[in-house]
Order: C-alpha cells, then sequence, then structure tokens
C-alpha cells in the first residue's frame, strides 16, 4: 500500500479515478465487497401438518412469505394497510391519488404511459434475490441508467454555478492523477511499493488510462480529447477535422468539490448494469400479487398483536370506516411492518425484541416527479439517462431510462434527498410547494424547466401513514446490541422487512430477511 495512505483513502482514490471496476476489484481483494446473499430458491421440505401464518404487510416480504409458506403447505392469510399490494414497491400514474399525513391530497396529472417511482426504482445487477423473483414471476426488466457521463455536476459555488458535464469533471480528474502519479513513479519515489519492473508497466498503464501524451502529461490535444470529447467533433467532408478541448485545471476541479460525487457512480451499489421493470418499479408488487392476493385483505390497520403459546391473534380495524375492529389469528405470525410504526402498536414481545423494536429511526427521504412539455434533456443536451448531482437542495435530477430519442412528453425524478437537513427542510412544505421548489431549483441546471415544465407530485416519506419514514436508519453500535435480538423468533412472532437485513432500504434486504424467517420459522413448525 502507498506510504501515507489509509485504506479508505486509497479506494477513495481509486474510485475516483479509475472507476467503478476498479473500485469494485480492490474492494474484493480487501474482503469489503460482496454479493447479495441469495443462495437460490428456498426449499421448504417437510409436512407443516396445517399449521397456519398470519402475515403483517404486503411488501415485497410479506408477499415472499406468503407465497413460499403456501406452497409449502400452509394456510396463509395477509393483513395490509393500503389499498394495494407493494408496500414501497410504488409507482404513481396519471389518476392515482395519495394522501399524505396532515391530509394534504395529491392527485397525479402525469400523461398516459408516464409515471414515479417514490419508492424503490432500481435494482442492482448483483441483487440476486430480486432478479430470480422477477425471472420467476416473470417480470420484464430493462437497464437502468446510472452513469451518464453527458449528464451534470452542478455546484453553485464553482464554475460560476455553470453545470460541468459529468465526463469532463471525470476524465480531467483522472488525466490530472494520472500526471502526478506518473511524475512520481518516474522520480522513483514509488521504490519499496512497486518494483521496477513493476514500475514500467504502471508507467505505461497510466499514459493509456489517463490519456497522457508521450511525456506523461495530460495537456489539450487528440489523445486527451478522444476521452473528454472535442471541442468539435470530427465529421465528414470539407472542414471536418476535430478541434481538441481544453481541460479543466486540476485547481479548478479541487476547489469545486465536484470530484466528490464521483463516488455515486463508484459504489458497489450503483455499478452497471443496473435494472428496473418495464412500465414501472410496482410490477414487481403486481405480479407477486397475481399469486397471493386473494390471501390479501386490505385497508386492514393492525392496532394489536397478541401471543401465547398457542398462537397469536391481532386486532385490526378498516381503514376506511374506522372505529369497529376486527381479529385473526393464526398459529404463527411474521411481521413485516416498518419498525416506525410497529414501535407505536401494542406487541406482547420479549424485551430484548420490544427494544430493537423501539431503536432503529427511520431515514427522511422526499422525491419529486415533474412531467415536461418535451424532453428537452434529449434533445438540448444530449442526456439519455443517467443521474445530474447538485448542492442545491434537491441533491439530484434523474432522466428516464426509457422512451429514448422518441420525442414527447416526459417526467424526471426533479428531487432525491436521502437525510440531512434538505429532506426534512422539504417534509415540511405543502405537496405543491416542494414541487415549486424542485422546479426553481431545478431551473438553475437546466434553465429550459420554467417554459417546459406541466405538472408534478411529490412524496415526503416522514409523512407516509404506512411507514412514517423511508428505511430503517441502523447505525453501528445499534446493530450490535440489537439487531440479533430483532431478528430473533420471538415465541410466535418472527419479524421481517428490509430493516431486518444488512441491505436497508432496498429490495433485495427484504427478499432476504423474509426468506431467513421463514425457514427458521418452518424449523421450528417441524420440530413441534
Amino acid at each position: 500500500m502507498l506510504a501515507g495512505f489509509s485504506r479508505r483513502q486509497l479506494l477513495t482514490l481509486i474510485g475516483m479515478t479509475a472507476g467503478s471496476a476498479a473500485m469494485y476489484q480492490a474492494m474484493t481483494s480487501l474482503g469489503l465487497a460482496v454479493e447479495s446473499g441469495y443462495k437460490g430458491r428456498i426449499k421448504l421440505e417437510g409436512d407443516p401438518k396445517g399449521a397456519s401464518v398470519l402475515i403483517l404487510g404486503a411488501g415485497l416480504a410479506g408477499m415472499v412469505a406468503a407465497l413460499e409458506l403456501r406452497q409449502a403447505g400452509y394456510k396463509v392469510q395477509i393483513l395490509e394497510y393500503n389499498s394495494r399490494p407493494g408496500g414501497r414497491n410504488w409507482t404513481l400514474r396519471g389518476g392515482d391519488t395519495y394522501t399524505e399525513l396532515g391530509g394534504a391530497t395529491q392527485k397525479c396529472e402525469f400523461d398516459e404511459g408516464l409515471y414515479i417511482n417514490p419508492g424503490p426504482w432500481r435494482i442492482p445487477y448483483h441483487h440476486n434475490g430480486l432478479l430470480d423473483y422477477c425471472k420467476r414471476l416473470g417480470v420484464t426488466l430493462e437497464p437502468f441508467q446510472q452513469l451518464n457521463h453527458n449528464a451534470f455536476l452542478h455546484s453553485t459555488e464553482a464554475f460560476g454555478g455553470k453545470p460541468q458535464r459529468v465526463r469532463d469533471i471525470k476524465i480531467d480528474f483522472q488525466g490530472h492523477v494520472s500526471e502526478l502519479l506518473a511524475k512520481v513513479t518516474q522520480k522513483g519515489k514509488l521504490e519499496g511499493d512497486v518494483g521496477k519492473e513493476d514500475q514500467e508497466m504502471l508507467l505505461e498503464a497510466l499514459r493509456s488510462w489517463g490519456a497522457l501524451d508521450k511525456n506523461y502529461a495530460y495537456v489539450k490535444g487528440l489523445t486527451s480529447s478522444e476521452f473528454r470529447g472535442f471541442a468539435k467533433d470530427p465529421g465528414g467532408g470539407l472542414g471536418a477535422e476535430p478541434v481538441p478541448s481544453d481541460p479543466i485545471a486540476l485547481t479548478d476541479i479541487l476547489k469545486s468539490q465536484l470530484w466528490g460525487n464521483l463516488a455515486n457512480f463508484a459504489l458497489y451499489e450503483f455499478q452497471t448494469t443496473m435494472f428496473q421493470p418495464v412500465g414501472g418499479i410496482d410490477m414487481i408488487g403486481k405480479a407477486f400479487a397475481k399469486e397471493v392476493g386473494d390471501l390479501i385483505t386490505f385497508n386492514a390497520k393492525v392496532t394489536k398483536i397478541e401471543q401465547n403459546d398457542k398462537g397469536v391473534m391481532v386486532t385490526y380495524e378498516d381503514v376506511s370506516k374506522p372505529g369497529a375492529t376486527q381479529q385473526a389469528s393464526a398459529d404463527w405470525c411474521i411481521c413485516t411492518i416498518p419498525l416506525s410504526i410497529l414501535s407505536q402498536i401494542d406487541i406482547n414481545v420479549g424485551a430484548p425484541m420490544k427494544a430493537a423494536i423501539d431503536a432503529v429511526p427511520y431515514v427522511s427521504s422526499v422525491k419529486v416527479g415533474l412531467q415536461f412539455k418535451r424532453r428537452f434533456w434529449e434533445e438540448d443536451d444530449l442526456i439519455f439517462g443517467g443521474v445530474s448531482y447538485t448542492n442545491l437542495p434537491i441533491t439530484q435530477i434523474s432522466y428516464p431510462s426509457t422512451g429514448f430519442n422518441a420525442g414527447g412528453k416526459g417526467v424526471l425524478l426533479g428531487c432525491y434527498t436521502w437525510g440531512g437537513p434538505s429532506s426534512y427542510e422539504l417534509t415540511s412544505m405543502a405537496p405543491e410547494e416542494r414541487v415549486r421548489k424542485a422546479v426553481e431549483y431545478g431551473s438553475q441546471i437546466h434553465p429550459q424547466y420554467k417554459d417546459e415544465f406541466e405538472n408534478g407530485v411529490s412524496m415526503a416519506w416522514h409523512r407516509s401513514p404506512f411507514t412514517l419514514g423511508c428505511a430503517g436508519d441502523w447505525t453501528e453500535e445499534a446493530r450490535k446490541e440489537h439487531y440479533d435480538n430483532l431478528c430473533q423468533i420471538d415465541g410466535r412472532i418472527v419479524l421481517a422487512g428490509e430493516h431486518a437485513s444488512y441491505i436497508p432500504a432496498w429490495m433485495e434486504g427484504a427478499i432476504l430477511s423474509s426468506l431467513d424467517a421463514i425457514d427458521r420459522l418452518h424449523k421450528r413448525v417441524l420440530k413441534g
């Protein structure tokens, strides 16, 4: 390892400069990156002898459990708060309405075929459990574009507030760092860390990878322009000769802090190829519902969870007819209710599980979907999919990864915050004010916003009545103290969901948690 570099610093440098592939290889060699824990389709062998299971929540964790347990011979029933399946696996389309805490109701006015995913919206290629269920249930997938070299990196405090192409920051930073490392190598400063023969190969690698000239310098010229693009692209006929572009100075890149956003393309979670279901993320929830929809009681708000040595009894009320309560009972219970909600429900479990339920806060997140008269990001800026990042409160803009070059209207994810002051500030606003702010801020990156905007819809997850937050926000200390207690079978109750996983906020975490819970529960049932 290079002298003076910590492992984290080395990984950061590799990720910023070499890109996602090198970052992942380095993480793997250090034992820091692993694939999903999915071990293949679960086999619940043995006769449960008519045992019954009550599942609380028809999100992905709940429906995975229902699908597998029914096939294994269990009697299954699901109680779901919403009037639809999927939980956070959810898509908003034209005509849909949504009421958040406080009573504000939005009606989505998107044109037919356009949509926004308020919750999960992309699938990493290594989320093997989710991908297998998509294959099994016939959910058609298409590529999700995370990295687009032609998207923007933006800061109000850099380059006079003018957005910079991802390509320019990424390639120029990579080139300048390559030049610096080449100079250090040529001066023999790596003796003891890199052998002489390896130094020669390193120099050649840096020249190729960093677009350096014959003198190992990163400068304006055809070589660097083949990576960062030309001031005038090569053409045909007279006057077709390309004109090299001017690299951004290293000092300007460093001062801009825009290099910090490059990690969003290097992280293991976001490496290509990512996927999305054709037509919206809720195609996954709908596919599960085709298999287990007949088991679901919708509009069921759970108010009490009781158990004894013989079974579990759950009290609930119909959301559409509040007041009157009903009860459902079973031999066993799989509870997938978010901990932010479950912590407020009367549940008689042991002190360790109850302490775990109460220990996990939920992260704040806001999304805003914006419909525009035309796909100006493609027509004017040649941005086809991908994400632009900004230091403005909206944090990022994601361009649709479908319908490329077809013209017509389009919907952008015009804001996506994750924790921090911006999430709380936007959450405190009325839905229409969030939309207005997203247009106002976004116009600093795309001036076309104000002329092309038609309508929008917003989702603040801390105002969601069925989650009170976006996802479980574990700390390392909380995991050490509470995680195992959360996942234990407590009497006849076991919990599942993204919060009971090491992949919080991802659909894969919910699925793996559910598979683990039902496997352990099945073994307990067979023991009698």
